[in-house]
């Protein structure tokens, strides 16, 4: 805006926001008054962009509309905020994420992104831990005690559910994984509720051997329903079988049998052959 013009109280007149999103100002004012007005996403993106919304800002605005899509973060700050991608970066070599209460992978640090590359490295619309872990072959699974895990995983989202009962995308997803998962409806039915803890997850990897390691989850300040999840390795073996996996330019990800270079696996899914042809690399459950 041009300077020069005295103000009473900091920020932007309601003339400024319409003229720098390119809206008429009584259009933007019936937005701001909540009229029935059909707000369309590319208008929001623009009041978004000059009021330098927030993704969790973002989305309110969007709720607030009554319009469903939100448009996705383009990359992991942009999606948690610099100041949390920085405390992700500044904990590696230990494996961190920020999960939201879907197990969504919001962000990641490198080591996570080596170590889990086919959930960090892929779009975002499939970057979800729990659908991960239940459409991936047992074969070529890496979780080794999911059978203590994955239960405990379920209850925690029939806990976070309990606050979005009715709501359309936690209830296609839901709906997806128990159409696709047959143990994962088992689970679901089971109604167990349970609360984010410290866990001893157990990894196997071909390039490594088994690794042992303890999940902590902290909580973000303002992101609601999110938190900072860190892998710590039990022992130093653990740490040091972590290093080993760290020097390797190309690990394979999968089984003994179906096991392919990372690499070769996102090449795959970016492939006219991606799909199905290549679920079963997909072997990262957490």
């Amino acid at each position: 805006m041009p300077p020069g013009l005295r103000r009473r109280t900091p920020g932007l007149r309601r003339e400024e926001v319409a003229q720098l999103a390119g809206v008429g100002v009584t259009w933007y004012t019936w937005l701001e008054q909540g009229r029935p007005i059909n707000a369309s996403v590319q208008v929001l993106d623009a009041v978004a962009r000059v009021l330098q919304l927030d993704a969790i800002e973002r989305d309110h605005l969007y709720r607030l509309a009554g319009v469903p899509f939100v448009p996705e973060p383009v990359s992991d700050e942009e999606a948690v905020g610099r100041d949390v991608q920085a405390i992700l970066d500044a904990l590696d070599p230990l494996p961190a994420a920020v999960y939201n209460a879907r197990y969504d992978v919001q962000a990641t640090n490198p080591t996570y992104r080596l170590l889990w590359p086919l959930t960090s490295r892929v779009p975002r619309r499939e970057r979800n831990l729990l659908y991960k872990l239940f459409t991936v072959p047992e074969c070529c699974s890496t979780f080794v005690n999911s059978r203590d895990e994955l239960p405990w995983m379920v209850a925690q989202l029939r806990r976070s559910y309990g606050r979005h009962v009715g709501e359309p995308d936690w209830e296609r997803f839901v709906r997806s994984l128990i159409d696709v998962s047959p143990q994962f409806a088992q689970l679901w039915a089971s109604g167990d509720v349970a609360a984010p803890g410290s866990r001893v997850k157990v990894y196997r990897h071909l390039a490594v051997g088994l690794v042992n390691m303890a999940s902590n989850s902290l909580a973000i300040d303002g992101m609601a329903e999110h938190r900072i999840v860190v892998y710590t390795p039990v022992a130093e073996e653990d740490r040091q079988q972590i290093e080993r996996l760290r020097g390797i330019d190309d690990p394979v990800v999968g089984c003994a049998v179906h096991g392919r270079p990372v690499s070769v696996a996102l090449a795959e899914k970016d492939g006219p052959a991606g799909g199905a042809g290549t679920v079963r690399a997909a072997a990262e459950p957490r």
